[in-house]
């Protein structure tokens, strides 16, 4: 007689549960693997969206900072000479001193906040607009942290007066540290005639055709132009405004060699548009040195927006 095949115990409800959970298993795997993904792209977003705000945003300029800038002793500024410049004021032949409404010559400064090379040039031309006036109402920036030089501190023009009784100073920051989709937020556009001092004098023969357009650009009511920055940037990398600003005290620092040195390029520039007035400024050691080529290095070419 032939045994019956034994009879199969009924499967108990762990032993269910477990067979669902390992069919469960693969499901569970793709679930987690979507989450890390997604994770993965929120993380990316942050990290791209942090390089892209301003930092900090802008603010009045403290008192007692907006104090040293201007009232930097004259004896570092004739200690610094040129010191380390090295895209000094182009000279700008066979035109006559260009004259703003009020009758005095006229200075035209086209930047961004953006911009780490306009970012860099501010500072020297606070320090040597100091010297003919008075300016007003500035506010702190920073250059974007997605560019070159990230976050550099500085200033803005954009919002500030200037008085004096020499020159006439007029700023256009042309664009914010804001992004605006693949640009930055519109601050203020540059007039019919700011328009053509660019592309006549922001283009060759002044700069070169692969940099015509750059910012800063800075007319000296045509007498001279400034196309890029005066300076290696570079070396307020790692400052705060502060920190900058209290460098200057020590004409051998790094900040006081660029930032002094341009200062008085730019107050050469300037004083060529004034009649060398007013003569205690323009007279001095530091500004006669620059203007007769003395002290410093050569001169090159400097990178530019």
């Amino acid at each position: 007689m032939s045994r019956s095949a034994p009879a199969r115990p009924p499967r108990s409800g762990s032993t269910r549960r477990r067979r669902q959970r390992e069919q469960r298993r693969p499901w569970v795997g793709y679930a987690a693997a979507a989450i890390v993904l997604v994770l993965a792209v929120f993380v990316a977003a942050r990290l791209i969206m942090g390089n892209t705000q301003p930092t900090p945003a802008d603010a009045p300029v403290s008192p007692e900072l907006m104090t040293t800038l201007t009232t930097v002793p004259v004896e570092a500024l004739n200690q610094v000479g040129r010191g380390t410049v090295t895209n000094p004021p182009q000279a700008i032949h066979g035109q006559p001193v260009a004259m703003s409404e009020s009758g005095l010559p006229l200075i035209t400064y086209i930047g961004a906040e953006w911009c780490p090379y306009c970012a860099g040039e501010r500072w020297p031309m606070i320090i040597a607009l100091s010297r003919f006036g008075t300016l007003e109402n500035v506010s702190t920036s920073a250059s974007s942290s997605s560019d070159v030089y990230p976050s550099t501190p500085t200033f803005t023009f954009h919002g500030s007066t200037y008085t004096s009784s020499y020159i006439s100073f007029v700023p256009v920051e042309t664009q914010s540290n804001v992004r605006s989709g693949n640009s930055f937020q519109t601050l203020a556009t540059p007039t019919t005639a700011q328009e053509s001092l660019i592309e006549t004098y922001d283009a060759p023969p002044y700069v070169p055709a692969q940099s015509a357009g750059s910012i800063p650009f800075v007319d000296f009511a045509n007498q001279y132009m400034i196309s890029g920055a005066s300076y290696d940037v570079g070396v307020l990398q790692g400052q705060t405004r502060d920190q900058i600003a209290a460098n200057l005290s020590n004409p051998s620092s790094p900040q006081a060699q660029a930032i002094l040195g341009s200062a008085n390029a730019i107050t050469a520039a300037i004083c060529a548009t004034t009649n060398s007035q007013p003569a205690e400024v323009c007279s001095q050691p530091g500004v006669a040195a620059f203007a007769s080529g003395t002290s410093g290095g050569t001169p090159t070419s400097a990178p530019s927006q």
